[in-house]
């Protein structure tokens, strides 16, 4: 039974009693006879998008108890981000590593959200067991490692940081850019056996040097004003037409900036068309001796086709900071039980291999966790859907403290015709002050404001809007 709450009804036809649904209302909102209209607990995020001061009129809604929520969190989330979660009273559970999926399938059963970085895999599969879920935090850019549409078809939403760790990224490029021109890395591992080797030959700087930047995101613009400063000249390729950093150009074509770059970099996301972006055809058309870097997903590098590039001496060098395959957890597993050219790939020269570090610095994940954390509480205890990457983002002004018998409706549902009417004649013995709908694709989102609600008439609609044929997830704030 998917459901924003513990215990939430089935629909009509399950032989649900009235006590059924009175212990729902009772989970969600207190019992009924003292209804709880202002928690104590603070948002850790301004209310408003002019970053001012939340209004301290502001009524903070919670969908119900706030010991009744059950946060599960992995794979080491920064601590910033698990202590905004804990300030509101839910009750968290932290892991330093990902799970293994028969148990996380074990633990994910009777959470309501759940916190991942890039190893945990929420597929279907494993989605289809948590049925209390109502949210996810990505605590990273990528969402690849989850259903999107699953999880939408459901009412779960998902949420990322999309540039909290953009700076970071871009650092270990400039950096990495560097180490590769001078073969800083041969010369250490060479030094770390022994070997004394000072050499200049193939070693330059990076003054002058063409910079091509494939993806020019959050990372790929900050990379553009570092590569400038450093006196790089850059030229960059996107599939639509962006504003250029400083005195950048777009050129119009991936192969056109293969072909001028010294230095190509990878900051794209992993989609059907950017898989083996680079292959033998791309390395081709590269200039004998450059070098390429990717940190955006492994996917997007044909790898064996870069062994083979780098043996020839097309490449110069190469830096990788992300694989097809990746471990779950730190240690011994980077071989070729993991990617089957793993050793060909260690043994190749002037390769800056690092295991998907790109925004792993104190500064970003520490910024990583404010933002998902503040995403998240936002959702659970208001419904607000700002930033979401699978469902219509809608957002509704705060309900304030002078507004005691109000409350808010979310309905999840499916995006077929006639749902907005049957909604409204069920909200319509009510005053709705305020109503915002979106839809995105197969799923829609609606949100309502209803003021003078008598507490014996919760269930009744809460009901009725269960009921409908079109639904998807209810949500009842008070």
């Amino acid at each position: 039974m998917p459901s924003a709450a513990r215990d939430i009804p089935e629909r009509n036809g399950n032989n649900n009693t009235g006590a059924d649904i009175s212990r729902t209302v009772s989970n969600s909102f207190g019992t009924l006879d003292n209804l709880s209209t202002s928690p104590t607990a603070t948002f850790h995020s301004p209310a408003s998008s002019y970053g001012g001061l939340r209004n301290p009129s502001t009524k903070q809604l919670k969908p119900f108890h706030t010991e009744d929520i059950k946060v599960l969190l992995l794979e080491n989330v920064n601590k910033t981000g698990q202590e905004i979660l804990r300030k509101q009273g839910y009750q968290v559970e932290a892991l330093k590593s990902s799970l293994p999926e028969d148990q996380l399938i074990e633990k994910i059963r009777d959470v309501h959200v759940i916190g991942i970085r890039s190893k945990t895999q929420l597929k279907a599969s494993v989605l289809k067991h948590a049925k209390n879920l109502i949210v996810i935090g990505c605590f990273c850019i990528g969402t690849n490692q989850v259903d999107l549409k699953y999880a939408a078809e459901n009412g779960i939403c998902v949420f990322n940081s999309p540039f909290s760790n953009s700076r970071s990224v871009a650092e270990q490029m400039i950096g990495t850019i560097i180490v590769l021109a001078r073969q800083i890395g041969d010369r250490s591992n060479e030094l770390h056996r022994g070997e004394w080797n000072k050499v200049s030959a193939g070693c330059w700087e990076v003054r002058g040097k063409t910079l091509g930047i494939v993806g020019y995101g959050h990372v790929g613009s900050q990379l553009s004003v570092l590569a400038e400063a450093m006196g790089m000249k850059v030229i960059y390729y996107d599939v639509v037409n962006l504003m250029s950093m400083g005195t950048s150009a777009q050129v119009h074509s991936l192969d056109e900036l293969l072909q001028q770059a010294d230095f190509v970099t990878l900051h794209v996301p992993e989609l059907p068309e950017t898989m083996d972006m680079i292959s033998t055809h791309q390395f081709e058309q590269m200039k004998q001796g450059s070098y390429l870097l990717n940190a955006s997903r492994g996917s997007v590098v044909d790898i064996p086709a870069l062994i083979e590039a780098s043996k020839a001496g097309k490449l110069a060098g190469a830096a990788l900071d992300v694989y097809p395959n990746e471990p779950g957890g730190n240690g011994q597993h980077f071989n070729n039980d993991l990617n089957s050219f793993t050793e060909d790939l260690r043994n190749l020269k002037n390769v800056v291999l690092t295991p998907h570090i790109g925004g792993s610095t104190e500064e970003a994940q520490s910024a990583i966790g404010v933002e998902v954390a503040d995403s998240l509480v936002n959702y659970v205890n208001l419904g607000t859907t700002s930033g979401a990457v699978n469902m219509p983002e809608v957002k509704l002004r705060s309900l304030t403290l002078d507004e005691p018998n109000h409350l808010r409706v979310v309905y999840i549902h499916k995006n077929v015709p006639g749902v907005l009417r049957r909604v409204n004649e069920i909200l319509g013995d009510h005053n709705v002050d305020k109503q915002m709908t979106d839809s995105r694709g197969d799923v829609a989102y609606l949100m309502a404001d209803i003021s003078n609600v008598n507490t014996s008439e919760i269930k009744t609609l809460y009901q009725s809007l269960e009921d409908l044929g079109s639904r998807i997830r209810t949500r009842v704030l008070y």
